[in-house]
């Protein structure tokens, strides 16, 4: 069987998670790296046993991979998506968030529109098990119709409240968002690698009716019994007669009226192995999406781009105190109107 030839730009550690998942990916095989600091790209290099490049266009150039996965801060998403865009790449899985502000957010709108490259984010847990049992649950009727869902992260909002709106968004069907109504306080993060107030607090509307509630920072709820900050994503869903519940770093649970079905994670040897075969199945989707249009990955471009639209829209509820209609066209200066207004809410 001949494999899809896949690399990595940018080899700092989050990239070793992309790169373990291969052992479990059947389709494709990691070839080559590419980072601007040198120790970083021999060693990834080195772990892997691929090429190492210093230039991300030569890698392209002289690899010719099928998929590359962009594993790098925010604020490069529109240089190397555009460049993945120019090189004719096949697939990409790009690392969250989608955007950092206004500006970004409408080039990549432009860029969706005319690119032929497979772009997809990484949201990988997507693809876990334990929360694809929680999906298949209130697929299968069992539960009757969705009406709630209620997810939470203790990271701020564009850290992994990102993942948590996707979580949510799958387990109801990728329903679109129409409104948004929220809040947010704390300015510390707003100049950090995720830049975000240090809480948000939403209520969300989809398009089929069910209603949410979205809350990230440190008034979310504590998941688990450890306190690390980032060990508390959740999300929930509540039907008509049950309720599916799933923890990033905790338990999952089923409950219908044929009882309860549950589980748990161990250790975080249990988290790596989880995180690695959903990894391996995101790139496994993404081969799929490359063989059949008609199969798009579940977090991809446009999808993603929907979901950054709700958090802008969530920021400004927070400065205008109102309600805000998705979709929502931002203003240029929405992240500084934001900035002023978590620094003098008054």
């Amino acid at each position: 069987m001949q494999k899809y030839r896949c690399a990595i730009i940018g080899c700092g550690g989050r990239s070793i998670r992309h790169g373990k998942a291969y052992r479990l990916v059947e389709r494709g095989e990691l070839v080559a790296c590419c980072d601007l600091l040198p120790d970083a790209r021999q060693s990834y290099a080195e772990r892997f046993d691929i090429k190492a490049y210093a230039d991300a266009g030569e890698m392209i150039d002289k690899e010719k991979p099928d998929l590359v996965h962009l594993v790098t801060w925010p604020d490069t998403r529109v240089e190397l998506m555009s460049l993945v865009h120019e090189l004719g790449v096949p697939a990409c899985i790009v690392e969250k968030p989608i955007a950092r502000e206004v500006a970004d957010w409408k080039a990549l709108n432009t860029l969706e529109r005319i690119t032929k490259t497979k772009f997809a984010v990484c949201h990988q847990f997507r693809w876990h098990q334990d929360l694809s049992t929680c999906r298949e649950a209130l697929r299968s009727g069992r539960l009757g119709s969705l009406r709630f869902l209620d997810f939470t992260a203790r990271n701020n909002i564009s850290d992994q409240g990102t993942h948590t709106l996707d979580y949510a968004m799958s387990l109801n069907e990728d329903s679109p968002v129409v409104r948004v109504f929220g809040t947010a306080s704390g300015s510390e993060e707003m100049e950090s690698g995720h830049p975000a107030p240090v809480t948000a607090e939403a209520q969300v509307l989809f398009a089929n009716g069910v209603t949410g509630l979205w809350s990230t920072g440190y008034v979310s709820p504590q998941a688990v019994s450890d306190p690390t900050t980032w060990k508390h994503v959740r999300v929930e869903a509540y039907a008509e007669r049950g309720r599916t519940l799933w923890e990033e770093f905790g338990r999952w649970e089923v409950v219908s009226p044929d009882g309860m079905q549950s589980g748990k994670m161990n250790d975080m040897d249990d988290w790596g192995n989880g995180n690695d075969a959903a990894q391996a199945s995101m790139i496994e989707g993404m081969f799929d999406w490359l063989e059949d249009d008609r199969r798009p990955a579940g977090t991809n471009l446009k999808q993603s781009l929907h979901e950054w639209n709700v958090v802008q829209g969530l920021y400004a509820s927070a400065v205008w105190r109102k309600p805000v209609e998705i979709p929502f066209d931002p203003p240029e200066d929405l992240f500084v109107q934001l900035s002023k207004a978590l620094t003098n809410p008054f």
